[in-house]
């Protein structure tokens, strides 16, 4: 996998397995044990790929407690962190939680909301918690449409709705789920542009490992489709009295 990755020009990966109470017990001092043997390994075969540490957090009741003990990691120690809502069913109060979150200083970052089961009945959700402040990564596959039509079809409105920040391999073996981005790199640039694409990438996770402060990009989108439809709405409006 990390030979995969650096031949699609990826530099820096983070280690990021599930952490599911009762089924995947992991700790930010077991990830991160592993994480250093696996880096000297590197260093041994002369990959250069850099390992941060991580996780894929899952809703939990002591999530807050966890994080701010330190049981569960960050990104790379920062303010930002890994957070897989449940794939089949809308987490109940998913929004109180979120806003707790970020009340205590923590930046959510959503996984893959693309490939989530119940959001073609929920889509005011991520559209919420977006707005709270939450962070959107869509998974690479999801756009190359590797995922199907369905998480297709959102990783695309996704992206048309200026919500994406992060575009990730969610990568967990050499086959089925690789470690590759340029494939979804190159199609966010035709359907975006390429800045927007490279940012997806490099630039903003480097500035969520860098722990600069980010406001989501879909706070922004939707600030300017906002003003936009006052623009118009108030042409028209001076439209009709100068026509009266």
């Amino acid at each position: 996998m990390a030979r995969m990755a650096v031949g699609d020009g990826i530099t820096c990966m983070a280690c990021t397995p599930h952490i599911i109470p009762g089924l995947w017990a992991n700790t930010a001092q077991s990830i991160g044990s592993a994480m250093h043997i696996l880096q000297a390994r590197f260093q041994e075969e002369k990959l250069e790929l850099r390992l941060v540490l991580g996780a894929d957090v899952h809703i939990a009741p002591d999530l807050l407690s966890s994080l701010d003990s330190g049981h569960i990691p960050t990104l790379n120690g920062t303010r930002y962190f890994l957070f897989e809502p449940t794939h089949r069913v809308l987490p109940p109060r998913i929004e109180d939680l979120a806003t707790q979150l970020i009340d205590a200083g923590y930046v959510p970052i959503l996984t893959h909301p693309e490939r989530l089961t119940w959001l073609e009945h929920h889509y005011d959700t991520i559209e919420r918690l977006n707005q709270i402040g939450c962070l959107l990564q869509v998974t690479a596959g999801s756009v190359t449409g590797a995922f199907g039509k369905t998480a297709l079809y959102y990783a695309e409105r996704l992206l048309d709705e200026g919500r994406v920040d992060i575009l990730a391999s969610d990568a967990h073996n050499v086959s089925g789920r690789p470690p590759i981005l340029s494939a979804a790199r190159d199609s966010v640039a035709e359907r975006l542009d390429e800045a927007q694409a490279m940012a997806m990438v490099t630039t903003r996770p480097a500035q969520i490992l860098a722990d600069v402060p980010l406001v989501p990009h879909g706070q922004r989108s939707m600030g300017t489709v906002a003003r936009k439809k006052e623009s118009q709405s108030l042409w028209k409006k001076l439209m009709r009295k100068d026509m009266s």
